[in-house]
């Protein structure tokens, strides 16, 4: 079991980290200036990327958008070889490595006039450099948020009637292992099977409050901008407002009325898949105060409560069973084929340290920052956010169940892990019981979860369409041509095909082993390299950056090259199983070299910057 000791400790190092190693790396490694310094977001103010913003509502809107599925999907999975490992590297990886990885990022962009760190990378290692980051950047978006699309889709989906149910599970057998009486006096024992629950994956409940979220974003972005109403009282007015409203859409009378909980009268899935990229547009070409930020803003309230009641619940409660801190077992079982080293860093990815952060700090954040030693509590500050959301999935995944022989059911091997839905509803179930341990009710909770989940999603999908967006008129800029420009360089048509390139893998569908699936799903067996990659990656940027302005360089240096290392030693054995495996994947493989040559080209790239700094020239 994981005892409550270990995890207070855990927060005790996250405030010793911010408190004394985020203003080491302000004062003495990137020397942040104050309001003498004008940042981008002042001398490129246009009304609808560059906003000077306030660091509350700035924050709220970073921490929204990089807290995606990924915290949640990778320590939900990574917690079969123990909870111990998951703890370690979701806590000390997320201090020394995804925390300075998000600052560096946005400290940089910043100094670069607000540039995307693809950019950036053009300005500190060349045309090449830049192309390559462009290609990553396009592709790990897109999959990303085709799988957001996805999932969401179907979360939103109304339940088939043969699964429909008010819980989040459905109860196949009895919870707990035990021996019971076979016979009326036989007197012999005979010893149940471990519990097998079907962890649901629907939840039209959060529809509404959704719907209401967007509203409420419109409303409170017009009213604080343009008629200049405090955001004090309608922040307040508008969470409590949020909250009744996913009270009322728990009510089964209304959500009877509405049908979302029928699954003849509810949009499909393929419905809700283009409900979603239409969201997504609109939040992409729209300002960013008037949707997106505000958005953000009002729903990290959300996300701050979700996170101090999941672990007020999990403090306050009594739980029972017993959890492996090493699950041995896990990594010498052959159907597993992954070792604990180096995939345990490859699939908690996001819940210690993540490449997309890289884009959201120089993507968005970097546009609207008003002053640069903001940059210590929205970059820091914001990845330590997201690694407490990653630390409630290592407890939620554990002693959220409510026995050890629950948890061996689906922990004891791969087989029950298949499906993010799955990953989804095991952190859902073990969350919502942290919560009726403080007295909400049992649906309440359940309803409020699956919110924040959908939430985590949604807010990584707005901003994500947005930075795709970027990508692709950086792209087209690049051509230096005028045609191609007034085409695609304009925010509606790059928009348009950001919500085209994200719609290829969430609809699209391919062979596996004779299996017709989403291309994204399929794929998603990368996306953990591909995002940690591109976090090496954009160390290397900002070591390269440190090096030229004559800055320290070490606590970059060691980051950089772990990540580096550790992914590329993952990326070499996925595609050699890919090849050689019991049912190679071609695709799979294809997309694997190519990742690993433009990782090594890139590399050669910074070698060569490198080596130019050393000589001096």
């Amino acid at each position: 079991m994981i005892p409550a000791l270990i995890v207070s400790l855990c927060l005790i190092v996250y405030i010793l980290g911010y408190k004394f190693y985020s203003r080491y790396l302000g004062e003495k490694v990137f020397q942040l200036r104050g309001t003498e310094f004008k940042t981008p977001a002042h001398t490129h103010n246009d009304g609808v990327d560059y906003v000077p913003t306030k660091p509350s509502v700035l924050f709220g809107h970073h921490f929204a958008s990089i807290a995606g599925l990924a915290p949640i999907l990778g320590p939900a999975v990574a917690v079969i070889w123990g909870w111990l490992p998951a703890m370690i590297w979701v806590v000390l990886g997320g201090i020394f490595m995804g925390c300075v990885h998000d600052m560096g990022a946005l400290v940089v962009s910043v100094r670069h006039e607000g540039k995307s760190i693809g950019q950036v990378a053009e300005d500190l290692l060349g045309h090449r450099a830049r192309s390559l980051f462009h290609v990553l950047i396009f592709f790990l978006v897109s999959l990303a948020m085709g799988v957001f699309v996805l999932v969401i889709a179907g979360l939103y989906s109304a339940p088939p009637k043969q699964l429909e149910t008010k819980s989040p599970i459905v109860v196949e057998q009895q919870v707990t292992a035990k021996e019971v009486k076979d016979g009326h006096d036989s007197g012999e024992l005979k010893k149940q099977e471990p519990a097998k629950i079907q962890l649901r994956s629907n939840f039209p409940e959060s529809v509404t409050p959704t719907l209401a979220l967007m509203l409420l974003a419109l409303i409170v972005g017009y009213l604080h901008y343009k008629k200049s109403y405090p955001l004090g009282p309608l922040t307040v007015v508008s969470f409590f407002v949020t909250l009744f409203v996913i009270y009322f859409s728990m009510d089964d009378k209304f959500l009877d009325f509405v049908g979302l909980n029928d699954i003849e009268r509810a949009p499909s899935t393929d419905s809700w898949k283009l409900i979603l990229l239409a969201y997504a547009f609109l939040a992409s070409v729209t300002p960013v105060w008037l949707l997106l930020q505000s958005r953000d803003y009002i729903n990290s309230f959300l996300l701050y409560l979700g996170i101090i009641l999941i672990y007020l619940g999990y403090f306050f409660g009594s739980f029972n069973g017993s959890f492996p801190s090493f699950n041995a077992e896990a990594f010498r079982t052959d159907e597993i084929g992954m070792d604990i080293l180096p995939f345990v860093f490859i699939t908690i990815a996001c819940g210690a340290i993540s490449g997309f952060h890289s884009l959201v700090s120089s993507g968005t954040t970097a546009k609207q920052i008003a002053i640069e030693k903001d940059a210590r509590v929205i970059g820091y500050g914001g990845m330590i956010g997201e690694s407490l959301l990653g630390l409630t999935a290592v407890i939620a995944c554990t002693i959220g169940f409510s026995s050890s022989e629950e948890w061996n059911s689906y922990y004891k091997s791969w087989s029950g892990l298949q499906g993010l839905n799955v990953q989804v509803g095991a952190y859902i179930y073990g969350t919502s019981r942290f919560l009726n341990q403080l007295g909400i009710p049992e649906k309440f909770g359940q309803g409020f979860i699956s919110l924040i989940v959908i939430s985590f999603a949604l807010t990584s999908l707005d901003s994500a369409t947005r930075l795709l967006r970027y990508n692709i008129e950086e792209i087209v800029h690049s051509f230096r041509s005028k045609t191609l420009n007034l085409l695609i360089g304009n925010r509606y048509s790059s928009s348009l095909l950001a919500c085209a390139s994200i719609a290829f893998f969430a609809f699209l569908k391919i062979n596996v082993n004779g299996q017709m699936k989403p291309a994204g799903l399929a794929l998603w067996k990368v996306f953990g390299t591909t995002n940690q990659l591109l976090a090496g990656l954009a160390l290397l940027v900002v070591f390269i950056y440190l090096l030229k302005t004559k800055r320290p360089t070490l606590t970059i240096l060691l980051p950089m090259s772990f990540v580096l290392i550790v992914t590329l030693w993952a990326m070499i054995g996925n595609f050699l199983e890919f090849i050689k495996g019991a049912t190679p994947n071609y695709l799979l493989a294809g997309v694997g070299g190519i990742l690993i040559i433009l990782t090594i080209w890139l590399l050669i790239e910074g070698f060569l910057v490198w080596r130019k700094i050393k000589k001096g020239k």
